[in-house]
């Protein structure tokens, strides 16, 4: 289980800083120690096993001599107090380290919240970025001048990805890296900044060889009324019109009542495959694990690689003699891929002594299915299954989407079902739901790439209350979520999940903040899916995109 730590943000690193790379390291606590820390942690790990076994020794020939305890000699003497240095030396340095990882573990199971609003401590002082990996595993020394990093980079001679492991700065590599890049295909990509962002809070968590950051506007929508709580929602996009028409969504839930949102379902998936000299060898493992009455054993397997997994079930299909095995778990506040992973894996391992015939191909066989469009997900579910649902009031309609009850249902008929089902859409039958799915994603750290499946929507109108009112609803099978992890933990996405109230790990009850952020995603998608078919229905689409989704500026002029 790797640590991830949130590190601070360099200092900005000047030319006289670059210059004294080559400067003596900053003193660590080990330093003091005369010999090295492996060295001195196996001389007194040495004394206490010889002071233990000396004076247990002593002990067991006191009692059959009938010797008092509290008679000892110098040896007994020096041997105790050994004994006790030794003890509290070992405790101290292995004990701390061992809390310090419990704590400090963030490996999407838990995000442990530190912090009072009574109190705040001060802010810690800017870090180098950690290590990916031992310095001597890049063989050669490194240049201490940057403009001999740079040539070596644009050479071949230093390998672009080992700047951050040599240097020990994530700020400085970002810097050089974009330099030679800069050389290598001579553009310059100004418009792409490079200052103002914490580099080492993605070292070895989001992403690899970083250059710079892309800007992207966030717009609020809201408050969205859901189940009884107001949210303002965050949306990262850079589509003109698409945060006013959600808003305006919001605002006609809102002024009805709200919506109300159910969860029916929290399981991600993970389907490895495996293959087997012949079909009825799979078939015997497809039943084996589709038993009953061998669920218990299979979850004690499953359920010890994580603190939040727990499995849920097995479906299996078969192609030839490949079986595809998907497994279901909860994962707690966590999108859960990692989580899931390392409990099939389990199971796996487990499996291949009953089975040693079991070829793995994979530990993903796209029967999960992650990141594609498939029918397993649309019927079976991913991630938050989740339906939302709002009745909105005749004149609400009427004053705030300049519509009536009767066009909207039956546009949504016309366009949303059949139109979806003559285009042979899988899970499409909608009008734009991916559109706020991809905002909310990005805005909140999830990864846009799950937006593939988690967009998968039916929308349904009906006219309720003798025709006057209009009951709309959304059924999203697949949305997958988390609050802690991977993008999570980057400030700006940090800060949006806090705007919601779902920041890290519910502590009280694992798992209900990624529900919760899973019905606002639903919640999200409803008010732009009224807003968007009320424009449609009203003729106002392109008046309105002309309006707020075009520019007369020359972007060529701004950016230079």
């Amino acid at each position: 289980m790797d640590v991830r730590r949130r590190m601070a943000p360099p200092p900005a690193v000047g030319v006289a800083h670059r210059k004294a790379a080559g400067a003596p390291r900053a003193l660590q606590a080990g330093d003091a120690l005369p010999l090295p820390i492996r060295h001195t942690n196996l001389i007194f790990s040495a004394l206490f096993a010889v002071s233990l076994a000396y004076l247990m020794r002593r002990w067991r020939a006191k009692i059959r001599s009938s010797i008092p305890f509290h008679v000892v000699n110098l040896t007994e003497i020096l041997a105790t107090f050994v004994l006790v240095t030794s003890l509290i030396y070992l405790l101290s340095f292995f004990g701390i380290a061992f809390v310090q990882s419990v704590v400090s573990s963030t490996d999407e199971d838990e995000d442990f919240l530190v912090g009072s609003s009574a109190t705040k401590a001060p802010a810690p002082a800017p870090v180098q970025c950690g290590l990916l990996g031992s310095a001597d595993a890049v063989s050669g020394k490194m240049p201490e001048e940057d403009e001999e990093i740079v040539a070596g980079v644009v050479a071949g001679k230093i390998p672009s990805y080992v700047l951050e492991t040599k240097l020990g700065d994530c700020r400085r590599a970002a810097g050089l890296r974009r330099e030679a890049l800069r050389r290598i295909t001579g553009r310059q990509i100004e418009g792409l900044p490079l200052d103002g962002f914490d580099y080492a809070s993605i070292l070895g968590q989001c992403c690899e060889l970083p250059v710079g950051y892309v800007q992207l506007p966030v717009g609020i929508a809201g408050p969205l009324l859901l189940d009884g709580q107001r949210f303002y929602v965050p949306m990262a996009t850079t589509e003109g019109c698409l945060v006013a028409s959600t808003n305006r969504g919001c605002k006609a839930i809102a002024e009805s009542g709200g919506a109300t949102s159910v969860v029916l379902r929290d399981a991600m998936t993970r389907a490895p495959v495996a293959r087997f000299p012949t079909a009825r060898r799979a078939a015997g493992l497809k039943a084996f694990l589709e038993d009953p009455a061998n669920f218990d054993t299979l979850s004690v397997v499953f359920n010890r690689s994580s603190r939040f997994g727990r499995l849920q079930g097995v479906q299996c299909a078969m192609a030839g003699r490949n079986i595809y095995m998907r497994f279901s778990c909860s994962t707690g506040d966590a999108m859960g891929m990692n989580m899931i992973s390392k409990g099939v894996q389990n199971v796996l391992d487990y499996l291949q002594d009953d089975f040693p015939d079991m070829d793995v191909i994979s530990i993903s066989g796209n029967f999960c299915s992650d990141k594609k469009s498939a029918a397993v997900n649309w019927i079976e579910g991913r991630g938050k299954s989740v339906v939302c649902e709002a009745v909105i009031k005749e004149e609400i309609v009427k004053k705030v989407l300049k519509t009536n009850v009767q066009s909207l249902v039956e546009l949504n008929v016309i366009k949303n079902l059949a139109g979806s089902a003559v285009a042979g859409a899988l899970g499409g039958f909608n009008a734009h739901a991916s559109n706020i799915v991809s905002a909310i994603f990005i805005a909140t750290g999830q990864d846009p790439a799950q937006n593939v499946e988690s967009s998968q929507c039916i929308t349904m109108l009906e006219a309720v209350n003798d025709g006057r009112d209009l009951h709309i609803s959304v059924t999203m099978p697949s949305i997958e979520v988390g609050t802690v992890g991977g993008g999570t933990q980057l400030a700006s996405q940090s800060a949006c999940l806090d705007l919601l109230g779902v920041k890290g790990a519910n502590r009280e009850s694992p798992g209900t903040n990624a529900r919760i952020l899973a019905t606002v995603v639903a919640g999200g998608v409803l008010a732009g899916e009224l807003s968007l078919l009320s424009a449609l229905a009203a003729g106002q689409l392109v008046k309105s995109h002309m309006k707020y989704n075009r520019s007369s500026r020359d972007m060529s002029k701004v950016a230079s």
